[in-house]
């Protein structure tokens, strides 16, 4: 749903834009009992059967985007509880990342098969015979389909002459590569955080919008009132993602019009990571020490391919992540400065809060968070001239956004630097294909390659933070990896590999 203005990205923005601006404001933050009330005005519900509900289910997400927790539906407490102490000029996370409001939960039913109106109740109703458990038969001349029999094969579907039958999934459940989402005694929505990766699939494809990540632009917000420098590291997705008038130029100045000290292209990050990658692929994979490498700059997929194939986990690059990497480069010449990772991706929100990465990347907001801030700081890129050129990375690195992107990037690298090398390159979008492809892996039919997972579909310019659709924000990266001023990088400042 990406692109499209509907009403649940219509209170999702909302609701971050008052969060930033009751941060920026300061003062009594009592005062977030009001917010559902600007939000949800008057009597009348407008979504959903109460306006009691539509209110109560606003005031969570604002918990949410405060980052503080759900709180359980008999919890007599007021939504304000915690805020104060919440304001802060660092992250308060507290796990789980991504929640399910389970009074927004529709308690969609899972997956199923039923018959529609297209069903003419034909002579020769091939549905029946090709049901194994006889779970189907002719009702009043048409086909009915008894639940509680029925095995959910889909022979049905696939036989039927007139597409009568049809599927039906639960749209968190569907989007969910790792079957991560399961129902609670209520038929609610449930995450089984064993094995959810938080990649935000399950949030952008609720049409209930039921399902919402912690946010940290309420601490980030802080940071910046207390005078701390902050320095945004903005990743190569977000080309596009605001509109015909945010020209990349542009949107450097409209961040630094947040408050922020200066703005720097995770790109040159990932022209860092394909570097050192090229390096280990021919050092190590071509020279037989490793099966295959497979890459780690989407944290969703590494977890998952370590957590589900822990044999192989070994394999999984080592090199820092763009995101990584780029704050570590801020920090060489700004040791005391502050980093925020602007992005698409909520899983990011998740590898930042890893004990390895602390001391390098503070904060971690989305593209959409971002637009929450531009409008509580009513930044409006018509406005803005004289914009300071956007020119940090090379047009490898920025093509990292859309899903091919990082194995070309390290391809490239391997033909410039070791141009008698030929690459073996398998790649695969979305964790349940990953997961075909790191099977094959494991069955030794993939060694001697360079395997890319990307969590999202399309990419990270898909990811759950953004807000343009896939076709138009991997159309917009292109075009900026066209303006850049060197086409590939071929060392890497922060740690060479020994040759």
């Amino acid at each position: 749903m990406r692109g499209i203005f509907t009403p649940v990205t219509k209170i999702r923005r909302q609701v971050f834009a008052e969060v930033a601006r009751m941060a920026y404001e300061g003062g009594d933050y009592s005062r977030i009992v009001e917010i559902p009330f600007k939000i949800i005005p008057g009597e009348v519900p407008t979504y959903r059967d109460s306006v009691f509900v539509e209110r109560a289910i606003v005031g969570e997400r604002l918990r949410l985007a405060i980052g503080l927790p759900l709180y359980p539906a008999d919890n007599p407490a007021p939504i304000s509880r915690g805020v104060e102490e919440s304001a802060i000029a660092k992250k308060v996370y507290e796990p789980p990342l991504i929640n399910v409001i389970p009074f927004a939960c529709s308690k969609c039913e899972e997956t199923s098969f039923f018959v529609t109106n297209n069903c003419r109740g034909c002579l020769a109703h091939p549905c029946t015979s090709v049901c194994p458990v006889k779970a189907i038969s002719m009702v009043n001349g048409r086909s009915l389909i008894d639940k509680d029999k029925c095995v959910k094969c889909g022979r049905c579907k696939d036989s039927c002459p007139y597409e009568a039958i049809v599927k039906y999934d639960r749209p968190c459940a569907a989007a969910c590569g790792v079957d991560a989402i399961e129902s609670d005694h209520l038929g609610r929505a449930k995450i089984n955080y064993d094995k959810c990766v938080s990649c935000g699939m399950c949030l952008v494809n609720c049409p209930f919008g039921a399902i919402s990540d912690k946010s940290q632009i309420f601490q980030l917000i802080h940071a910046i009132k207390e005078g701390d420098e902050v320095i945004g590291a903005i990743a190569p997705a977000f080309v596009g993602q605001f509109g015909p008038l945010a020209t990349p130029d542009k949107i450097k100045e409209a961040i630094k019009r947040l408050g922020i000290a200066d703005v720097v292209e995770v790109a040159i990050g990932a022209d860092l990571g394909a570097v050192e990658e090229a390096k280990h692929y021919v050092h190590k994979v071509v020279n037989g020490d490793e099966p295959f490498l497979a890459t780690s700059c989407c944290p969703s997929w590494s977890v998952m391919a370590k957590n589900k194939f822990p044999e192989i986990a070994p394999y999984v690059s080592s090199a820092l992540t763009p995101m990584v990497a780029t704050a570590r480069i801020i920090k060489k010449d700004h040791p005391n400065a502050k980093i925020v990772f602007i992005g698409p991706c909520s899983a990011k929100k998740l590898e930042a809060s890893r004990k390895t990465v602390r001391s390098d990347v503070d904060f971690v907001i989305t593209f959409e968070e971002l637009m929450g801030m531009f409008v509580a700081k009513g930044v409006e890129f018509g406005e803005i001239e004289d914009a300071e050129k956007f020119d940090d990375a090379t047009a490898a690195g920025r093509g990292y956004s859309v899903a091919g992107g990082v194995a070309e990037a390290i391809a490239a690298c391997v033909k410039e630097i070791y141009p008698d090398v030929e690459m073996k390159i398998d790649r695969a979008e979305g964790l349940k294909n990953c997961a075909k492809m790191l099977m094959l892996a494991k069955a030794g039919k993939r060694d001697g390659y360079l395997m890319e997972g990307m969590a999202c579909p399309g990419g990270c310019v898909a990811g759950a933070g953004t807000l343009m659709p896939l076709n138009k924000a991997a159309s917009a990266v292109k075009n900026f990896q066209n303006e850049a001023t060197e086409k590939i990088a071929t060392k890497n400042p922060l740690a060479e590999v020994k040759e």
